[in-house]
């Protein structure tokens, strides 16, 4: 990781020996022209490459077999995602369904190490500082109006995460905001987690911690803070690799039907649960929480149920500070929905699982009324 480091790009495409690229993106990065100097080192050097950069926000299927279809119709032998994680998701599926000797289909992917064939070399270049999605065996894909669903399978782990903080330079406030909470969600989340928690992915999270909590208000506040930047790619990157160790549980379990039945940003959603999930999880994981009060509190308390009070109420404000919504009612989600996103939280059983302390449907609708 370092600035500038997409002008050594086409050097790398070239060590993987690729002919024909195909890049992963959305509309509005190349509107904002981020995407040009990804495209202008492939020219300079060469490379012959094609983009597909119609990625949205909770990327549909139709979405991932139009790329598809792309892929093949370029003969792409690397996919490169660029973007949040979206756009990177996507690119690890592509990297799989466009191989030329995929037997699967999309739906067959879906559920946990499922992928039986190999895929084509993949690149993931975040431009934003949250989803980690660049290091993590995982891919989100919405599979109808209001429900997703994952593949997890090593064979998602990229050939090359290339991390440039200058292409997450001017990113808007509320975006920067939403992602660090995100990557905070990830390194929160990895180190509870009640199964696969272990050393390393603890090291990585409170590494991650530290980074993100200590550089995410400079920034929000200033989208040109290269440094500040810096730490929050490499820190997303971090959390990333933590609970690709160690897996993410309830808060997320609780955001996505906010995306998907609303179409809340990911890491909003999660930055709206997080502290109600905390609170609901303290009795379990208390002794885990006062481990972390002290990246956020100056001076915590000796007794672990107190240093676990802090590091939420630390979570809290850093949350409000960051000008985020914090009500569900101020996203015009409607009350009346509340049971049904309950219902939907409990579909999500990979993630529940991994929870500290075991969540109902009817906790999960206590803790969508208290954020109302």
């Amino acid at each position: 990781m370092r600035p500038g480091l997409i002008d050594d790009l086409a050097q790398f495409i070239q060590q993987l020996s690729a002919q024909s690229v195909l890049i992963i993106s959305d509309a509005g990065l190349v509107k904002l022209g981020i995407i040009k100097k990804a495209q202008t080192a492939l020219t300079i050097a060469g490379v012959n490459h094609a983009c597909f950069s119609e990625v949205q926000a909770d990327p549909s299927e139709a979405t991932v077999l139009a790329a598809v279809a792309k892929a093949k119709s370029t003969q792409a032998d690397l996919i490169i995602g660029f973007g949040g994680g979206s756009s990177m998701d996507v690119a690890k599926i592509i990297a799989l369904l466009a191989h030329p000797f995929c037997q699967q289909t999309l739906a067959q992917l879906y559920g946990i190490d499922k992928v039986t064939g190999n895929r084509l070399a993949l690149v993931q270049i975040p431009t934003t500082a949250g989803t980690g999605s660049e290091v993590t065996p995982i891919a989100i894909i919405t599979t109808g109006n209001t429900t997703k669903a994952g593949i997890v399978s090593k064979k998602l782990l990229p050939d090359l995460a290339l991390l440039d903080p200058e292409l997450t330079l001017g990113l808007p406030p509320a975006i920067t905001a939403a992602t660090g909470i995100d990557a905070m969600v990830h390194a929160i989340e990895a180190f509870t987690s009640a199964h696969k928690k272990n050393p390393l992915s603890d090291a990585l999270a409170r590494q991650a911690l530290k980074l993100l909590s200590a550089h995410l208000l400079g920034a929000v506040s200033d989208g040109s803070n290269l440094a500040a930047r810096s730490a929050m790619l490499l820190g997303a990157c971090l959390a990333g690799q933590a609970f690709a160790n160690a897996p993410v549980a309830a808060v997320h379990a609780l955001a996505y039907p906010l995306g998907g039945h609303y179409h809340i940003p990911h890491g909003l959603s999660n930055a709206l649960v997080l502290t109600a999930v905390l609170r609901f999880n303290a009795s379990h994981a208390y002794l885990l929480y006062a481990q972390l009060a002290s990246i956020f509190v100056v001076k915590p308390a000796t007794d672990p149920k107190t240093a676990c009070q802090q590091l939420i109420n630390a979570l809290d404000e850093l949350v409000k500070n960051t000008q985020l919504p914090t009500r569900l009612r101020d996203l015009n989600v409607a009350r009346e929905s509340l049971p049904r996103l309950a219902a939907d939280a409990m579909l999500q059983q990979r993630l529940l699982i991994n929870n500290p302390k075991p969540m109902s449907e009817s906790d999960a609708l206590k803790i969508y009324q208290s954020i109302y």
